[in-house]
């Protein structure tokens, strides 16, 4: 299971926006998107996720063109996305935030209450992103921080594996499911900027749980899907040190791509987006990473 991107343009009123950008990121792999301002990092991530339309180009995954579908038609393909500020519902408690994304296939009946759905998926995913003790608190009285995990947490819960179960009294019970009748479905996972507004230490463990959320792969007699994460940062030590491979685009192109030591290392990348006082940095950050 693959995202494609096959020479991706996007023109904004005769502005080459991205020129021609071609990657591939696999299940199981953490990959950053980075480079200077301007550089097509916005439009490239909102052509995959569904913002914009491409010029010209295909975007696949799981060997299926999701360019021309609505960004709710790839969330129902397993495409999921957050945004650079946290969208939540802050009038709604943490775990009525993931039981409402967890239960949107199907929609709310008006004699259900959303506090008697999805109980038990939803707090297995607050515990997947380290929420479980925060289930019943108020979204608006949350840290940043816990915000963010709590956005990660209705990112996978809309692209959750689910099956619709009935109980004896008829009321929808849908929940996650890894019996054999369900279909094994990766997940792509877009994250635009996951670390933006948090201290070192906060963003060094939600980056943490991030490399995490692609690395923890499945048994391999699990159902369970596997995940690919493809996120934009500005902050390098949410880059090196986290992610599997680094893409760099500078001008609209693709100007490099490797692993994190190839990149501190790489003197294109050097002279026009790292610096002489961040190469220093960054290579010596990339170098401790490596095995």
């Amino acid at each position: 299971m693959t995202l494609q991107v096959r020479q991706l343009v996007k023109h904004f009123d005769g502005v080459q926006a991205v020129r021609g950008v071609s990657f591939e990121i696999g299940v199981g792999e953490c990959v950053a998107l980075i480079g200077p301002n301007g550089a097509g990092k916005s439009t490239t991530f909102a052509c995959i996720a569904g913002q914009h339309r491409l010029t010209s180009g295909e975007v696949l995954w799981a060997g299926e063109r999701i360019d021309r579908l609505s960004p709710a038609q790839r969330l129902a393909r397993g495409v999921a996305r957050t945004f650079q500020v946290a969208q939540t519902f802050e009038a709604l408690t943490v775990l009525q935030n993931v039981q409402l994304l967890l239960q949107a296939p199907w929609g709310l009946a008006a004699w259900n209450l959303l506090d008697t759905v999805q109980v038990d998926a939803a707090h297995a995913l607050l515990a997947r992103v380290g929420l479980q003790d925060l289930a019943q608190a108020e979204v608006l009285g949350l840290s940043y921080g816990a915000k963010k995990r709590l956005e990660l947490a209705m990112a996978l819960a809309g692209v959750a594996d689910v099956a619709g179960l009935a109980n004896a009294s008829g009321a929808n019970r849908a929940v996650i499911s890894n019996t054999s009748d369900t279909p094994r479905r990766a997940r792509l996972l877009l994250l635009d900027e996951p670390a933006a507004g948090l201290a070192g230490p906060e963003r060094a463990a939600l980056m943490a749980l991030v490399k995490s959320l692609a690395h923890d792969a499945p048994a391999a007699d699990s159902t369970a899907p596997g995940i690919a994460v493809l996120y934009t940062e500005h902050n390098m030590d949410a880059v090196f040190g986290v992610a599997d491979r680094v893409l760099v685009l500078i001008d609209g192109q693709l100007a490099a791509q490797g692993s994190p030591h190839e990149i501190a290392q790489n003197e294109m990348v050097r002279t026009r987006y790292l610096g002489r006082a961040g190469y220093m940095a960054l290579s010596d950050r990339a170098e401790g990473g490596r095995p």
